[in-house]
Order: structure tokens, then C-alpha cells, then sequence
């Protein structure tokens, strides 16, 4: 029997989050999740009963996140398994249309937002000697597409500094860039409208998506994979 691990997922409330909660709890494991709306949280405490948990996290507020993590870490330990999923992609538009708050929003989030979460779990896993990080990117953090700017900036920014922090874990331990494919959710169709419909859903990338994931191990450092 495979054993349980602790994994932490931000951005849990909907999209891939959501769908990898799932996969993940129905193979036994035990997820720290967050995400920004109250309801949603609520909506999954109910779900998933302790020893589940789940808090109202804005992951590009470092003080949030600081609140969040010595939570976790000192009620059910360092994680085997991060994974850094909440993002937002900008409105398509051109990179001049795109107002600077809605810039800033997705620089915060998809960047800043994923180093906050190092910041404050990624210690107390090199603490314990083990541990995978995973810090989603995308197709267009490896190459580009009009319209979407600054998400395309904020997921190459990701395969940077998963690059970079790779080279600083020690030896036992893995960070990788994951790319998870075209899928239909939410943000899909915010770039692709209808069109989205024609990939698969969450729930179906999950299902081949967790078991991939959850074989990441200090081989795969500083990878940059793709679940295409």
C-alpha cells in the first residue's frame, strides 16, 4: 500500500487544483490546500474533513502566506509534496490594452505569489531532507502567443526560478517546472472561448495528471516536464 504523504496545493478551490485535490484524497493522501474565496474554502471543508485543511489564502500576500504556513508546518508537518497551481491569466488583449493593475495582478500572483510560498514551506522541507516542488508553468512559459503578454511572462519568469532553486536544494530534494497541458477550465476559456471544449476536462487530466506527479522524485531536479 502506498504510504500517505502531506501535499500542499495552492489555488484549490477550482481549475487543476481542484481536480488534483480530488485525485489525490481519493488515493489516500492528506492535502493543505488554499485559495482566495471564502465560500469555496468553506465549501471544501465540508468536503473534505479533517485531516484535510483548507484556508482563505491570497497567495501574492506574503503575511497571508507566512499565517498559512506556520499553520500547516505546525499542525501536520513539512510537505512531501508542493505544489505551487494558483495563477490568473490575464483578459486577452494586446500588451498595451492590458491596464496595469490587471498586469500587476498576474505578476503578483503567478510570481511573487510562488516565491511567498517557498519562502515560508520550502526551509522546513530542506529541514526534514526530502521533498518535490512543483511550480506549474505552461506552453506559453516555453514559447509565446499574442494577447496573453503577461501571463506568458509571469510562467517563463516560473521556469526560471524553478531553474534557479533547483541549483540551490540540496541533495534528496527536487524542484521542476510542470507544464500541464491544454485542458478546459476556467482560464482556458478565457484565451480560447468555446474552443476549450475540445480538450479534456480537469477531472480527466487529474486522473493521468496525480499519478505522474506524485512519482517526482530528486531525479527529475531542475526539470522542466510536460504533461501534454
Amino acid at each position: 500500500m502506498t504510504k500517505s504523504k502531506l501535499i500542499v496545493v495552492t489555488g484549490v478551490t477550482r481549475g487543476l487544483g481542484r481536480a488534483m485535490l480530488q485525485e489525490f484524497v481519493a488515493r489516500g493522501h492528506v492535502v493543505a490546500g488554499c485559495g482566495r474565496t471564502e465560500a469555496s474554502i468553506e465549501e471544501l471543508r465540508r468536503a473534505f474533513p479533517e485531516p484535510h485543511r483548507f484556508a482563505t489564502v491570497d497567495v501574492a500576500d506574503d503575511r497571508q502566506v507566512g499565517k498559512w504556513a506556520r499553520h500547516v508546518l505546525t499542525t501536520l508537518g513539512p510537505p512531501q509534496l508542493l505544489i505551487n497551481n494558483a495563477g490568473l491569466m490575464n483578459t486577452p488583449a494586446p500588451l498595451w490594452d492590458v491596464p496595469a493593475a490587471e498586469f500587476s495582478a498576474v505578476i503578483d500572483v503567478n510570481i511573487k505569489g510562488t516565491g511567498n510560498v517557498l519562502r515560508h514551506f520550502v526551509p522546513a522541507m530542506i529541514a526534514q531532507g526530502r521533498g518535490v516542488i512543483v511550480n506549474f508553468s505552461s506552453g506559453w512559459g516555453r514559447v509565446t502567443a499574442p494577447n496573453v503578454a503577461p501571463y506568458c511572462a509571469s510562467k517563463w519568469a516560473i521556469e526560471g526560478l524553478t531553474r534557479a532553486l533547483a541549483q540551490e536544494l540540496p541533495k534528496g530534494m527536487a524542484a521542476v517546472a510542470l507544464n500541464p497541458g491544454i485542458i478546459d477550465t476556467e482560464m482556458l476559456r478565457r484565451a480560447f472561448g468555446d474552443s476549450a471544449g475540445d480538450y479534456e476536462s480537469a477531472t480527466e487530466w487529474a486522473a493521468r495528471a496525480v499519478p505522474a506527479i506524485l512519482k517526482l522524485g530528486p531525479r527529475h531536479n531542475g526539470k522542466a516536464l510536460s504533461l501534454d
